[in-house]
Protein backbone atom coordinates (compact mmCIF):
# COMPACT_ATOMS: atom_id res chain seq x y z
CA UNK A 1 0.00 0.00 0.00
CA UNK A 2 3.11 2.29 0.54
CA UNK A 3 2.58 4.85 3.11
CA UNK A 4 0.47 3.99 5.92
CA UNK A 5 -1.30 7.34 6.49
CA UNK A 6 -3.46 6.24 9.80
CA UNK A 7 0.04 5.38 11.00
CA UNK A 8 1.48 8.51 10.34
CA UNK A 9 -1.56 9.88 12.26
CA UNK A 10 -1.66 6.93 14.60
CA UNK A 11 -5.51 6.51 14.18
CA UNK A 12 -6.93 2.81 13.46
CA UNK A 13 -8.65 2.52 10.01
CA UNK A 14 -12.11 3.15 11.75
CA UNK A 15 -11.28 7.34 13.15
CA UNK A 16 -14.00 9.64 12.56
CA UNK A 17 -13.74 13.03 11.10
CA UNK A 18 -12.72 14.33 15.11
CA UNK A 19 -10.09 11.59 15.72
CA UNK A 20 -8.95 13.14 12.57
CA UNK A 21 -8.59 16.32 13.88
CA UNK A 22 -7.40 15.74 16.63
CA UNK A 23 -4.32 13.53 15.73
CA UNK A 24 -3.48 16.20 13.22
CA UNK A 25 -3.82 18.79 15.61
CA UNK A 26 -1.14 17.48 17.85
CA UNK A 27 1.12 15.80 15.53
CA UNK A 28 1.10 19.12 13.18
CA UNK A 29 2.09 21.32 16.79
CA UNK A 30 5.08 18.73 17.49
CA UNK A 31 6.60 18.61 14.28
CA UNK A 32 6.01 21.97 13.11
CA UNK A 33 9.25 23.22 11.55
CA UNK A 34 8.91 26.47 13.59
CA UNK A 35 9.43 24.91 16.99
CA UNK A 36 12.08 22.46 16.25
CA UNK A 37 15.04 24.65 14.95
CA UNK A 38 17.82 22.14 15.86
CA UNK A 39 16.54 19.24 13.49
CA UNK A 40 14.31 21.66 11.35
CA UNK A 41 14.75 19.39 7.97
CA UNK A 42 13.54 15.90 9.58
CA UNK A 43 10.53 18.33 11.27
CA UNK A 44 10.05 19.60 7.49
CA UNK A 45 9.32 15.89 6.23
CA UNK A 46 7.39 14.79 8.92
CA UNK A 47 5.03 17.61 8.86
CA UNK A 48 4.92 17.05 5.30
CA UNK A 49 3.88 13.48 5.70
CA UNK A 50 1.40 14.55 8.90
CA UNK A 51 -0.13 17.03 6.64
CA UNK A 52 -0.33 14.49 3.58
CA UNK A 53 -1.80 12.27 5.96
CA UNK A 54 -4.95 14.23 7.19
CA UNK A 55 -5.61 15.96 3.54
CA UNK A 56 -6.10 12.27 2.20
CA UNK A 57 -8.07 10.95 5.26
CA UNK A 58 -10.29 13.91 6.00
CA UNK A 59 -11.53 13.81 2.40
CA UNK A 60 -13.66 11.42 1.88
CA UNK A 61 -13.52 10.28 -1.83
CA UNK A 62 -9.79 10.26 -1.66
CA UNK A 63 -9.93 8.69 1.72
CA UNK A 64 -12.59 5.96 -0.11
CA UNK A 65 -9.76 5.13 -3.05
CA UNK A 66 -7.06 5.06 -0.46
CA UNK A 67 -8.84 2.47 1.46
CA UNK A 68 -9.45 0.85 -2.03
CA UNK A 69 -6.07 1.09 -3.60
CA UNK A 70 -3.68 2.40 -1.60
CA UNK A 71 -1.55 5.46 -1.53
CA UNK A 72 -0.39 4.40 -5.36
CA UNK A 73 -3.23 5.07 -6.81
CA UNK A 74 -4.00 8.49 -5.65
CA UNK A 75 -0.96 9.70 -6.56
CA UNK A 76 -1.14 7.68 -10.33
CA UNK A 77 -1.45 10.33 -13.45
CA UNK A 78 -4.12 8.01 -14.97
CA UNK A 79 -5.59 6.24 -12.08
CA UNK A 80 -9.59 7.07 -12.20
CA UNK A 81 -11.81 5.06 -9.24
CA UNK A 82 -14.08 2.21 -10.36
CA UNK A 83 -17.77 2.39 -11.46
CA UNK A 84 -19.83 0.13 -9.61
CA UNK A 85 -21.17 -1.38 -13.03
CA UNK A 86 -17.33 -2.48 -14.09
CA UNK A 87 -15.61 -2.21 -10.75
CA UNK A 88 -12.35 -1.72 -12.39
CA UNK A 89 -9.99 1.36 -12.41
CA UNK A 90 -10.24 3.43 -15.84
CA UNK A 91 -7.48 5.34 -17.50
CA UNK A 92 -7.70 9.07 -18.29
CA UNK A 93 -9.18 9.99 -14.72
CA UNK A 94 -10.94 13.19 -13.95
CA UNK A 95 -9.23 12.87 -9.99
CA UNK A 96 -5.74 13.35 -10.07
CA UNK A 97 -4.00 13.65 -5.84
CA UNK A 98 -1.00 16.15 -6.31
CA UNK A 99 1.75 15.57 -3.82
CA UNK A 100 1.78 18.52 -0.72
CA UNK A 101 4.47 20.90 -1.03
CA UNK A 102 5.36 23.30 1.44
CA UNK A 103 3.48 25.88 0.72
CA UNK A 104 0.37 23.57 0.55
CA UNK A 105 1.03 22.02 4.03
CA UNK A 106 1.07 26.23 5.54
CA UNK A 107 -2.25 26.45 4.15
CA UNK A 108 -3.82 23.00 5.32
CA UNK A 109 -1.76 23.86 9.01
CA UNK A 110 -3.30 28.09 8.90
CA UNK A 111 -6.56 27.18 7.74
CA UNK A 112 -7.10 24.23 10.92
CA UNK A 113 -5.84 26.47 13.21
CA UNK A 114 -7.25 29.83 12.47
CA UNK A 115 -10.89 27.77 12.39
CA UNK A 116 -11.79 27.75 8.41
CA UNK A 117 -13.78 25.22 7.35
CA UNK A 118 -13.20 21.39 8.56
CA UNK A 119 -10.56 22.87 10.56
CA UNK A 120 -12.77 23.08 13.41
CA UNK A 121 -12.98 26.76 14.64
CA UNK A 122 -15.13 29.59 13.00
CA UNK A 123 -13.67 31.63 10.91
CA UNK A 124 -14.35 30.31 7.49
CA UNK A 125 -13.11 30.91 4.23
CA UNK A 126 -10.95 33.68 3.18
CA UNK A 127 -7.32 34.65 2.53
CA UNK A 128 -4.49 32.52 3.34
CA UNK A 129 -1.23 33.17 5.69
CA UNK A 130 1.98 31.21 5.24
CA UNK A 131 4.29 32.86 8.01
CA UNK A 132 3.56 32.82 12.10
CA UNK A 133 2.96 36.09 13.31
CA UNK A 134 1.29 37.86 9.93
CA UNK A 135 -2.31 39.50 10.52
CA UNK A 136 -4.53 37.26 8.29
CA UNK A 137 -6.28 39.70 5.38
CA UNK A 138 -9.90 38.29 5.31
CA UNK A 139 -12.79 39.54 3.21
CA UNK A 140 -11.01 43.06 2.74
CA UNK A 141 -10.83 43.36 7.11
CA UNK A 142 -7.45 42.55 8.45
CA UNK A 143 -7.37 41.03 11.66
CA UNK A 144 -4.95 39.43 14.50
CA UNK A 145 -4.02 36.19 14.15
CA UNK A 146 -3.17 33.68 17.15
CA UNK A 147 0.27 33.20 17.20
CA UNK A 148 2.41 30.04 18.39
CA UNK A 149 3.73 31.30 21.63
CA UNK A 150 6.68 33.46 21.26
CA UNK A 151 10.36 31.43 22.41
CA UNK A 152 11.83 33.36 25.03
CA UNK A 153 16.14 33.43 25.06
CA UNK A 154 17.58 32.91 28.23
CA UNK A 155 20.82 35.13 29.12
CA UNK A 156 23.55 34.50 27.87
CA UNK A 157 26.00 32.24 29.36
CA UNK A 158 29.69 33.46 29.66
CA UNK A 159 32.95 31.81 30.85
CA UNK A 160 36.25 33.60 30.73
CA UNK A 161 39.48 32.88 28.53
CA UNK A 162 42.21 33.32 29.60
CA UNK A 163 45.13 34.56 27.54
CA UNK A 164 48.83 34.93 27.75
CA UNK A 165 50.12 38.68 26.86
CA UNK A 166 52.46 36.87 23.82
CA UNK A 167 49.03 35.33 22.64
CA UNK A 168 47.04 39.17 22.93
CA UNK A 169 50.46 40.83 21.50
CA UNK A 170 50.92 37.98 18.24
CA UNK A 171 47.21 36.29 17.97
CA UNK A 172 46.78 33.06 18.04
CA UNK A 173 43.96 30.57 17.61
CA UNK A 174 42.25 28.25 20.47
CA UNK A 175 39.59 25.32 20.25
CA UNK A 176 37.78 24.94 22.97
CA UNK A 177 35.97 22.05 23.51
CA UNK A 178 32.50 22.63 24.72
CA UNK A 179 29.10 20.21 26.12
CA UNK A 180 25.86 21.92 26.38
CA UNK A 181 22.65 19.66 27.21
CA UNK A 182 19.76 19.94 24.12
CA UNK A 183 16.66 18.46 23.51
CA UNK A 184 15.31 16.29 21.28
CA UNK A 185 12.37 16.81 18.90
CA UNK A 186 10.73 14.30 21.68
CA UNK A 187 11.88 16.40 24.29
CA UNK A 188 15.01 14.41 25.80
CA UNK A 189 17.66 16.06 27.36
CA UNK A 190 20.99 14.85 25.86
CA UNK A 191 24.91 15.97 26.14
CA UNK A 192 26.62 17.38 23.08
CA UNK A 193 30.28 18.55 23.06
CA UNK A 194 31.55 20.52 20.17
CA UNK A 195 34.58 22.05 19.10
CA UNK A 196 34.62 26.09 18.89
CA UNK A 197 37.25 27.63 17.08
CA UNK A 198 38.08 31.49 18.44
CA UNK A 199 40.68 33.34 16.07
CA UNK A 200 42.50 35.47 18.77
CA UNK A 201 43.65 39.30 17.13
CA UNK A 202 46.94 40.78 17.81
CA UNK A 203 45.69 43.86 20.59
CA UNK A 204 42.85 42.75 22.09
CA UNK A 205 42.55 43.76 25.22
CA UNK A 206 40.87 42.66 29.13
CA UNK A 207 37.13 42.23 28.70
CA UNK A 208 36.78 41.61 24.79
CA UNK A 209 34.23 38.93 24.76
CA UNK A 210 33.48 36.61 21.89
CA UNK A 211 30.03 35.51 20.90
CA UNK A 212 28.92 32.35 19.73
CA UNK A 213 25.13 32.24 19.10
CA UNK A 214 22.80 29.61 20.53
CA UNK A 215 25.62 27.63 21.26
CA UNK A 216 24.75 27.23 25.37
CA UNK A 217 22.34 25.08 26.93
CA UNK A 218 18.73 24.42 25.02
CA UNK A 219 15.63 24.14 27.10
CA UNK A 220 12.23 22.94 26.04
CA UNK A 221 9.89 25.83 24.75
CA UNK A 222 13.13 28.22 24.61
CA UNK A 223 15.71 29.34 22.04
CA UNK A 224 19.43 28.28 23.00
CA UNK A 225 21.39 30.77 24.75
CA UNK A 226 24.35 32.78 23.72
CA UNK A 227 27.57 31.32 24.69
CA UNK A 228 30.13 34.44 25.31
CA UNK A 229 34.05 33.90 25.99
CA UNK A 230 35.65 36.89 27.96
CA UNK A 231 39.47 37.39 27.23
CA UNK A 232 41.30 37.57 30.54
CA UNK A 233 44.60 38.56 30.95
CA UNK A 234 47.10 35.83 32.51
CA UNK A 235 50.16 38.19 34.37
CA UNK A 236 53.48 38.55 32.93
CA UNK A 237 56.60 37.94 34.98
CA UNK A 238 58.60 40.99 32.87
CA UNK A 239 55.63 43.25 30.92
CA UNK A 240 52.81 44.93 32.86
CA UNK A 241 50.20 46.30 30.20
CA UNK A 242 49.14 49.66 30.07
CA UNK A 243 46.19 49.72 27.28
CA UNK A 244 48.57 49.92 24.21
CA UNK A 245 51.53 50.28 26.15
CA UNK A 246 53.91 47.73 27.79
CA UNK A 247 55.85 48.63 30.88
CA UNK A 248 58.97 47.33 32.10
CA UNK A 249 61.02 47.83 35.29
CA UNK A 250 64.84 48.07 35.09
CA UNK A 251 67.22 47.16 38.04
CA UNK A 252 70.64 49.71 38.11
CA UNK A 253 73.08 49.99 40.12
CA UNK A 254 73.90 53.40 41.84
CA UNK A 255 77.30 52.91 39.55
CA UNK A 256 75.13 52.75 36.46
CA UNK A 257 72.46 55.33 36.93
CA UNK A 258 75.57 57.57 37.31
CA UNK A 259 77.40 56.39 34.51
CA UNK A 260 74.95 54.61 31.73
CA UNK A 261 74.04 51.16 30.98
CA UNK A 262 73.39 49.17 27.80
CA UNK A 263 69.60 47.01 28.40
CA UNK A 264 69.45 43.87 26.43
CA UNK A 265 65.27 43.00 26.46
CA UNK A 266 63.23 40.35 25.02
CA UNK A 267 60.43 41.53 23.35
CA UNK A 268 57.22 39.21 23.25
CA UNK A 269 57.55 37.83 20.12
CA UNK A 270 60.86 36.82 20.73
CA UNK A 271 63.48 39.65 19.40
CA UNK A 272 66.05 41.22 21.47
CA UNK A 273 66.08 44.82 21.55
CA UNK A 274 69.42 46.63 22.88
CA UNK A 275 69.03 49.50 24.79
CA UNK A 276 72.10 51.92 25.82
CA UNK A 277 71.22 54.44 27.65
CA UNK A 278 73.67 56.88 28.35
CA UNK A 279 71.63 59.70 30.32
CA UNK A 280 71.88 59.83 33.98
CA UNK A 281 69.11 57.75 35.99
CA UNK A 282 67.51 59.53 38.53
CA UNK A 283 64.43 59.03 40.42
CA UNK A 284 61.33 59.33 38.32
CA UNK A 285 63.30 58.53 34.67
CA UNK A 286 61.84 56.79 32.13
CA UNK A 287 62.63 55.77 28.45
CA UNK A 288 60.29 55.57 25.97
CA UNK A 289 60.44 53.26 22.60
CA UNK A 290 57.70 53.79 19.90
CA UNK A 291 56.20 51.34 18.22
CA UNK A 292 57.27 48.34 20.30
CA UNK A 293 53.96 48.57 22.49
CA UNK A 294 51.33 46.06 22.02
CA UNK A 295 49.40 46.21 18.66
CA UNK A 296 46.48 47.65 18.53
CA UNK A 297 43.19 45.81 17.28
CA UNK A 298 42.17 47.65 14.92
CA UNK A 299 45.34 48.43 13.10
CA UNK A 300 47.39 46.03 14.40
CA UNK A 301 50.39 47.96 12.36
CA UNK A 302 50.23 50.52 15.33
CA UNK A 303 51.87 49.62 18.12
CA UNK A 304 51.46 51.57 21.61
CA UNK A 305 54.92 52.63 23.07
CA UNK A 306 57.55 50.42 25.31
CA UNK A 307 58.22 52.15 28.69
CA UNK A 308 60.95 51.54 30.69
CA UNK A 309 60.73 52.59 33.86
CA UNK A 310 64.01 52.43 36.41
CA UNK A 311 64.53 50.85 40.15
CA UNK A 312 67.95 52.84 41.42
CA UNK A 313 69.76 50.29 43.97
CA UNK A 314 71.70 52.14 46.75
CA UNK A 315 74.50 50.52 48.32
CA UNK A 316 73.53 49.99 52.11
CA UNK A 317 76.88 50.75 53.79
CA UNK A 318 80.41 53.18 52.44
CA UNK A 319 83.72 53.05 53.90
CA UNK A 320 85.37 56.37 54.84
CA UNK A 321 87.38 55.75 51.61
CA UNK A 322 84.73 55.33 49.30
CA UNK A 323 83.27 57.92 50.85
CA UNK A 324 86.26 60.04 50.19
CA UNK A 325 86.69 59.24 46.83
CA UNK A 326 82.57 60.67 46.36
CA UNK A 327 83.16 63.65 47.73
CA UNK A 328 86.73 64.35 45.63
CA UNK A 329 84.37 62.42 42.03
CA UNK A 330 81.11 64.39 42.76
CA UNK A 331 82.39 67.50 45.14
CA UNK A 332 82.05 69.95 42.46
CA UNK A 333 79.22 68.02 40.20
CA UNK A 334 75.86 70.40 39.89
CA UNK A 335 72.17 69.18 39.86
Amino acid sequence: MGVDYYNVLKVNRGATDEDLRKAYKRLAMKWHPDKNPINHKEAEAKFKLISEAYDVLSDPQKRQIYDLYGEEALKSADFQPATPASGRARSNSSFRFDPRDADADADLFDNFFSGSPGGGGGLGGGSKARVFGENVERNGNREARRDLPEKKKPPPVESKLVCSLEELYKGGRRKMRISRVVHDEFGNPKSVEETLKIDIKPGWKKGTKITFPEKGNHEPGTIPADLIFVIEEKPHDVFKREGSDLVVSQKVTLLEALTGKTLDLMTLDGRNLIIPVTEIIRPGFEVSIANEGMPVSKDPSKKGNLKIQFDITFPLTLSAEQKSDLTRVLGGAQS
